[in-house]
């Protein structure tokens, strides 16, 4: 199955040039025998953060959407709610495979905010800005996206 996956990393500091994670991740979609559709780079502002999922998912029929980066604690890490705004149905049991896949590599996973929802058959997932927590949450769950994919579309299991 080939996916269409769109990246998306928030970053107040970042641009596509110097969007480590978001590369990385690319690499990684490619590697799967998957196609990145999109990749941008947006400030970490609600809105804007929202009106890239949706057009990821409305315009360049992304099955998949991966946010970078905007997921902590931090005031301006407001990914997880552009997320909600974006998006109509929560898929709590991926995020929650991250977490638990990242805290055995390091406690501070805990801290994470991340979401994963659906906008229409779309999976919207947020990792971490970090290229090295990016590949591990990747680690934790490329493995169930066609799976997910497949299921969301109503081809059940």
């Amino acid at each position: 199955m080939d996916l269409s996956i769109a990246l998306i990393t928030c970053s107040d500091t970042r641009d596509v040039d110097s969007d480590e994670a978001g590369a990385a991740l690319a690499a990684l979609v490619d590697a799967a025998g998957w196609t990145v559709v999109g990749h941008v780079v947006v400030r970490d502002d609600r809105e804007r953060i929202a009106s890239e999922i949706v057009h990821a998912v409305d315009e360049l029929a992304a099955d998949v959407v991966i946010t970078c980066g905007g997921t902590g604690l931090s005031p301006r890490d407001v990914t997880p709610e552009a997320t909600r705004d974006a998006c109509e149905r929560d898929v709590p049991g991926i995020a929650e495979a991250m977490r638990a896949y990242s805290m055995s590599k390091t406690r501070r996973a805990m801290l994470s905010r991340a979401v994963c929802m659906q906008r229409g058959r779309a999976l919207v997932v947020n990792f971490p800005g970090s290229t090295k927590a990016a590949r591990e949450n990747w680690e934790a769950i490329a493995d169930q996206l066609e799976h997910a994919v497949r299921m969301a579309a109503g081809e059940g299991h």
